[in-house]
Order: C-alpha cells, then structure tokens, then sequence
C-alpha cells in the first residue's frame, strides 16, 4: 500500500481509498487542481502514473537503486509540501526535472562528504566538475521547457538557438514574415524567463545565446 517503508508521512500521503477510480480519469492539469485543493487521492494519481518513470530517470543517473529510491521520494513529497503554489503545465516534464536536479543535488552533498573523508580534494578540479554537472542539468531543463511551447514557437526557438539561424532566414524556412518569426522568438524567451524563474539561470541563457 505504499513505496517506501521508511517514512510514515509518506505511507499516510499514498495510502489507497475507496474514491481513487474517479482520479484515474482526470487529466494531469485536473490533477494539479485536486492537488491544490489538498485532495490527496489526486496525489496517489500522481504518483501511480509517475513514479515508475522517474525511479528510471533517477537511477539512470546515479546507478544507486537505494539512493534513487530516496531521491524520487524526496521529489514527490517536495511537490505535495508545494502543492498550494503549483502552476505546472506540464507535469511529467516538470517531475523530470525535479528528479534531475535532485540527482545533482545529491551528487554535490555526495562529493562534499568525499572532500571530508579524504581532505585532498583539489578545490578547482572540484568546482569544475560541479559547474559542468550543473550546465548539464541546466540544458536538459531548458529543453524541457521548450518541449511544450506551442509548435511555431518551439520551431522558431530551435532553428533560432540550436541551428543559429538569423531572423530572415527562420521566416523563409517556415515560410513566414520576419515580425512573426521574431515575435514567437520572444515569447519563447519570454517563457524560459517566468519558467527558470532565477535570475542567475536567466543570466547564463542570455550570455549562451550571446556567444553562441
């Protein structure tokens, strides 16, 4: 009746009722509704539809089946205990990401506890490896985001950011005019922007495309 024996609050969060077959149903966006409404047989949902995948995803990346375990544990409880604030989207992308930052979060704690033990860690060696974990996590959240804009707008994004064409020629190849081409590019910044929701993260964006 429930995943993970070690935490009570978590058994009482997924236990199963006798009103789950009407969540069954609903779509990911009536789900999150439940949810803020503090319904918690729409989190059972959540969990009953994600939680296969995102033990996957988290042991994927740390090769660790206990740590991935506590890792996808951690997430779902993060999203009941941030479940008045919730405006996702789309929730499997947004859960994705959770489980990935988590995973590098785990890994920073991991490595600190190493540099402890072994006290000859070299500090710049060190930060470099957590920059580059980190730029990698960053992208694969970004590609989330993008993933679900609206299809023109992803189109021009990608022919814009990752093929480094310039306005003009996104709007010949999709046979659009410039001032449409250049306003999708806009709004899909836009929404990277309200999406990563610090500032610093946008910052790195800015300067990527910049120098890209």
């Amino acid at each position: 009746m429930y995943r993970y024996k070690n935490s009570i609050y978590f058994y009482i969060l997924v236990y199963h009722t006798n009103h789950m077959t009407q969540y069954r149903q609903q779509t990911d966006a009536d789900l999150i509704m439940f949810l803020r409404e503090d319904k918690g047989d729409a989190f059972t949902e959540i969990y009953d539809r994600y939680w296969k995948k995102l033990l996957a995803i988290a042991y994927h990346h740390c090769r660790d089946k206990v740590i991935a375990e506590e890792i996808v544990q951690e997430v779902f409880i993060g999203l009941w205990n941030r479940r008045k604030e919730l405006y996702i989207d789309n929730v499997n992308a947004y859960l994705a990401t959770a489980v990935r930052l988590s995973v590098f979060k785990q890994y920073v704690r991991q490595k600190r506890r190493d540099e402890i033990k072994e006290q000859a860690a070299d500090p710049i060696i060190t930060t470099w490896d957590e920059e580059k974990i980190y730029t990698r996590f960053l992208q694969q959240h970004i590609n989330g985001i993008v993933e679900v804009l609206p299809e023109k707008c992803r189109l021009v994004f990608k022919l814009s950011r990752e093929e480094g064409l310039s306005i003009p020629e996104v709007a010949q190849r999709m046979g659009i005019a410039e001032k449409t081409a250049e306003a999708h590019l806009t709004k899909a910044l836009k929404v990277l922007k309200v999406k990563l929701n610090r500032p610093y993260l946008w910052v790195i964006i800015i300067v990527k495309m910049l120098l890209s």
